[in-house]
């Protein structure tokens, strides 16, 4: 077992750097929450190799992201909507509901025990946890009970002629 690596952060640079680390450390499964992921790095060209080597690696990976507004994706992430189209049967993204607007923190898990996470969307403060499932126990719950209230949203579709 690994000995848990915990380190603080404040500005958007090591938060971009902290979720690249997070990701790329995956192995089965990525669940991602944010208001809008306007402040993650998920249209840059190295994160969505990141999370394209994740997807088809040997063991088939799932990637979750709930938010409460796609717009952002769908307009500024192209990189990102292509990868959602090109592996729509393991990735899923979902919007809260009304009564779950007032969330307002933003957070990755890897597999359960590497956690990114901004006390608040508006701010770059936070905490990284690696090799920690004790750490992560709060964002896997959270996730869990925002993903239960959710509903599919950013559907692939994908045309063939």
């Amino acid at each position: 077992m690994l000995e848990p690596q915990v380190s603080q952060f404040d500005t958007h640079t090591e938060f971009a750097a902290l979720i690249r680390q997070c990701l790329a450390r995956a192995c089965s499964r990525i669940q991602l929450f944010d208001p809008d992921f306007s402040r993650w790095p998920l249209g840059s060209v190295d994160v969505i190799d990141t999370l394209r080597h994740f997807l088809r690696s040997g063991t088939p990976g799932r990637l979750e992201l709930a938010m409460h507004n796609a717009a952002h994706l769908e307009q500024h992430c192209p990189r990102f909507i292509a990868l959602l189209t090109e592996y729509s049967h393991a990735i899923e993204c979902r919007a809260t509901p009304k009564n779950l607007l007032l969330l307002t923190d933003s957070f990755c898990v890897a597999d359960g025990i590497n956690t990114v996470r901004r006390f608040h969307a508006g701010h770059f403060r936070g905490e990284a946890a690696f090799d920690s499932a004790a750490g992560a126990v709060i964002c896997v719950e959270r996730f869990s009970a925002i993903w239960a209230e959710s509903r599919p949203v950013l559907h692939s579709i994908r045309l063939t002629i």
